[in-house]
């Protein structure tokens, strides 16, 4: 009863009952295109990778489940998604990180309680934009499927709204058997998945704050600054990054002509951020780029959002306070802002924590399968920052592996919110300090 009383343990507890729902419903024979029943392994690591909106399959969506098998998924990760943004959204209010809302001033002294009035807004505002996205971005995508491709206009509009509906949540799950690949070309296909993509990767403060002060950037919250300037970079070196390192790979932009390239590579620095869709063989890549997408995957989108990774913000808060220590800096100072002490340490906490479980994963599933190390962490990476792209090896895993990554993928969406959470309410004054003495680092 206590877990029911405490939302920290409570919304875990949701999420993994959702997983067992999904699970038992994917089971059915009536989810499967034989109309045999999905094994409960193939069941429930679908079920997981829907609820943690990842999007990493064993088995072919479009194939192997049926119609309403593909329902039961889009509903999953639609549910999962819209869930995980709420809370962490309700999270973040608990512990006051200053979404801006009810126009607070930049400067108002943190609280430690959550307002209805602020839940309720934050709730109405999800839902608003939730619906109009994905209402937007599934009739583009329906009208172009139906009259540029040999789509009949009732299955367009099934895909439109897959493809809308996982990309708002950053599922990266597509209708189509090789994701996007057949419209590497198309701009007007790529370009909607690319910006209901983006948009929910800056989280709900930063579109709270869009919506109460427009584009004055000057009254944004800190976060906001930070979560929009660095997602802009990060895009900006992946696509640049991926641009040069694939330029002449003939098995991915080597023989497309130079507009296709960068729409290419402008696709492919969105979704390691956070999404798993692919227009082009990720398997085929370089080993450098290869390396970068351990990167972009690791760090992943904004908080209060349906991405994953240890988010923008956390990437953001070492980066500065290593570029202060660095030039002798007594502070951590960002945008005429000062970093606190604990949020140095919550940082540096998920990171490290981030970093250990994903070693741990790669370390096991190396030491059981044959399959090449560098496709088997990123297969980690992209598990615990819940990206869902692959370079093909996911349905080739033993059980114990993917066992592994379900909990990649669970802890890394879910408990990310709420051991961030946790450390936040959790700092509590002692009365009494220890003798200071430093250890030679380094």
């Amino acid at each position: 009863m206590a877990a029911l009383r405490d939302p920290i343990r409570l919304i875990p507890l949701l999420f993994a009952g959702l997983i067992v729902l999904g699970t038992l419903v994917l089971s059915l024979p009536v989810s499967t295109s034989d109309a045999n029943g999905a094994p409960f392994m193939t069941a429930f690591f679908t079920a997981t990778s829907a609820v943690a909106v990842t999007g990493l399959i064993v088995a072919d969506t479009p194939v192997y489940w049926s119609t309403f098998g593909q329902v039961v998924i889009l509903a999953l990760f639609q549910i999962g998604g819209f869930g995980i943004m709420t809370a962490a959204t309700l999270f973040g209010l608990m512990v006051g990180r200053g979404f801006g809302l009810r126009d607070r001033m930049a400067t108002q002294v943190e609280r430690n309680r959550l307002e209805t009035g602020d839940a309720a807004s934050a709730l109405r505002l999800i839902f608003a934009i939730t619906l109009t996205v994905e209402g937007v971005v599934a009739v583009a995508l329906a009208m172009r499927f139906a009259t540029s491709y040999d789509i009949s206009a009732l299955s367009a509009l099934w895909h439109g709204i897959f493809h809308s509906v996982s990309a708002f949540n950053n599922a990266g799950f597509s209708s189509f058997s090789d994701s996007v690949m057949g419209f590497q070309d198309d701009p007007l296909v790529l370009g909607p998945i690319m910006f209901a993509v983006v948009l929910t990767a800056l989280g709900f403060p930063v579109m709270q704050d869009v919506r109460l002060r427009g584009l004055r950037w000057r009254l944004y919250s800190l976060h906001s600054k930070i979560t929009v300037v660095g997602t802009a970079a990060l895009l900006a070196l992946g696509f640049f990054a991926i641009l040069a390192m694939e330029w002449s790979n003939p098995d991915t932009l080597g023989p497309m002509a130079a507009g296709s390239k960068m729409l290419n590579a402008a696709f492919h620095s969105v979704m390691p951020r956070t999404a798993g869709f692919n227009s082009l063989d990720v398997g085929a890549f370089h080993d450098e780029t290869i390396m970068m997408n351990f990167f972009l995957m690791f760090v992943g989108g904004g908080s209060a959002g349906t991405a994953g990774g240890i988010k923008v913000t956390t990437f953001v808060v070492l980066f500065v306070l290593v570029a202060s220590e660095v030039s002798g800096s007594r502070d951590a100072n960002l945008f005429n802002r000062r970093f606190g002490g604990s949020i140095a340490r919550q940082a540096l906490t998920v990171t490290v924590l981030a970093a250990s479980i994903i070693f741990l994963a790669t370390t096991y599933i190396a030491s059981i399968s044959p399959l090449p190390l560098d496709h088997i962490l990123f297969e980690c990476i992209s598990a615990f920052s819940t990206v869902g792209m692959s370079t093909g090896i996911t349905a080739d895993l033993p059980a114990s592996a993917l066992i592994v990554l379900c909990v990649l993928m669970f802890v890394g969406r879910v408990g990310t919110i709420t051991v961030a959470t946790a450390l936040a309410l959790g700092e509590r004054k002692r009365l009494y300090r220890y003798p200071e003495e430093d250890p030679i680092v380094g």
